[in-house]
């Protein structure tokens, strides 16, 4: 779940360079030849070394991200028993991480402004770090809680503040690649989680959560600030001196730069949107397809299996859920570099709902597996037929229902209502990932075929939606896709 990807600064200064946030790690080498010439120029004469380690340094939080995301499957049985934790604490814990990221969602438009995206991510490391110091020292549900709800914090500011960043000091011929590397790493964080887990305690497992935010709060020291926040808060001498610092210092960067002052300027011309503008009819279609999206994501399930796979594979049979849990891991992180080289090939309505045509079988297969289990018959089939249809669910989710709402989310929104629908699309993003995450344990204690027959529902209504009201978005401006939305 990759919240980081949909709203721009409640400005509008990251507009343009989110644009482009969603293009995949893998693009044709045709697109915008013309365009990008003094791009490439750029990049040949001078120095992309800056531009990749910042990178790096920022992906260290999503990184940390993906393994607060993974925490809690691995560890639900060790910190039930060792805590004494009954199901509906323990379904508590495993859903604050998104109730504190709904929170940090929320506050981070304002927060990457005030304090920059350095800023941002430097307070939202220490969120983390409060967090799982709270989780290794807890001894009771209480503390345990507190400390998940402040790394929630954290992560749902770091989910806008990385993609931002990234997106604003990459040139443009290495935006979209760079961009995709955010979910990837988030998507790593959760799967390294997953492994570690099987093999250490939940103690050490918090401990270990620490490493990506103290790597993210070090490299902070030696990168530069987005040059647009700095022009954006007429920092004209910084301003300078981080566009140069990225680009190289025998590069020419005034073209660069005049073009970055001229379109702020353009952008803080725009009206400010209200909420309530959301709802007129120009911008309605557009709301319910990417509130639409978001509630299709979640409610498939994704949450209430990833969070609670470990436990999952045990009650469909196994003796313990590592093996599963492993296979899941080394299932999510190739099958994302996938959807991400397909987005742009097959489209992003066909690749969605192929990836929900996969979600509902997986999640047949599971919930049948569980309806034979409970029946006493083919038992020897049973964990079997269980653990690959989670995997099924698992690689058809990372293909596509993962990554395309996001960008087709990211799409669909003209500029000037952009970061207060991105705002909207969000905040209901992670109450759909609360939800399902909260009620996953208790929907399996009343019946585990029932919950799953339930999300393959779910994915039918997916497709049925995609089909009947979400637009191609492929190879069209944002010019074309709002004509065609609306048409």
């Amino acid at each position: 779940m990759t919240i980081e990807q949909c709203k721009d600064v409640e400005s509008g200064e990251a507009i343009n360079g989110l644009r482009d946030l969603e293009v995949p790690l893998v693009v044709s080498s045709v697109t915008d030849v013309d365009e990008s010439d003094s791009d490439h120029d750029m990049v040949e004469n001078g120095s992309i070394g800056m531009v990749l380690f910042s990178t790096f340094v920022g992906v260290c939080g999503s990184f940390a991200f993906g393994t607060c995301v993974g925490y809690s499957a691995p560890t639900q049985a060790a910190i039930r028993a060792d805590l004494n934790l009954s199901l509906a604490e323990f379904s508590m814990f495993g859903s604050l991480v998104t109730i504190g990221a709904m929170l940090g969602a929320i506050t981070s438009g304002r927060i990457t402004d005030l304090i920059g995206r350095k800023g941002a991510m430097r307070m939202s490391s220490g969120f983390c770090i409060i967090g799982w110091l709270a989780i290794f020292f807890s001894k009771c549900s209480s503390f345990l809680d507190m400390g998940r709800l402040f790394s929630g914090y954290g992560i749902g500011v770091i989910s806008y503040a990385v993609p931002v960043y990234i997106a604003e000091i990459a040139p443009k011929n290495l935006r979209g690649g760079l961009a995709t590397t955010n979910q990837l790493m988030i998507v790593i964080g959760a799967s390294v989680s997953f492994l570690l887990g099987s093999v250490i305690t939940w103690r050490t497992l918090a401990l270990a959560g620490l490493v990506p935010c103290f790597c993210l709060l070090i490299g902070l020291c030696f990168i530069p600030e987005s040059p647009r926040w700095l022009a954006k808060v007429g920092q004209e001498k910084e301003f300078q001196a981080a566009l140069r610092r990225l680009r190289g210092k025998h590069v020419d960067i005034s073209h660069e730069a005049s073009e970055i002052l001229e379109y702020i300027e353009t952008l803080q011309s725009l009206p400010k949107t209200k909420f309530l503008d959301l709802f007129q009819g120009k911008h309605v279609r557009s709301v319910v397809i990417g509130v639409g999206l978001m509630v299709c994501q979640q409610l498939v399930g994704i949450n209430g299996i990833g969070f609670y796979a470990s436990e999952t594979f045990v009650a469909a049979g196994f003796s313990s859920g590592k093996i599963g849990t492993i296979a899941y891991a080394f299932t999510q992180v190739p099958l994302t570099v996938l959807g991400a080289i397909l987005m742009d090939k097959s489209g992003r309505r066909p690749l969605i709902m192929i990836s929900a045509a996969g979600t509902l079988l997986g999640s047949f297969m599971t919930g049948a597996a569980f309806f034979l289990k409970g029946h006493s018959l083919l038992l020897g089939w049973v964990p079997v037929l269980a653990v690959a249809g989670i995997l099924i669910y698992v690689a058809a989710f990372s293909i596509g229902l993962g990554p395309v709402p996001w960008v087709i989310m990211s799409e669909i929104f003209p500029i000037h209502v952009k970061g207060t629908a991105g705002s909207l699309v969000v905040l209901v993003n992670w109450l759909g990932a609360w939800m399902v995450s909260y009620t996953f344990n208790f929907l399996m204690s009343w019946s585990s075929p029932g919950t799953l027959f339930n999300y393959a529902g779910c994915s039918l209504l997916t497709i049925l939606f995609v089909a009947k009201i979400v637009p191609e978005t492929k190879g069209k401006t944002l010019e074309e896709i709002q004509g065609c939305i609306n048409s």
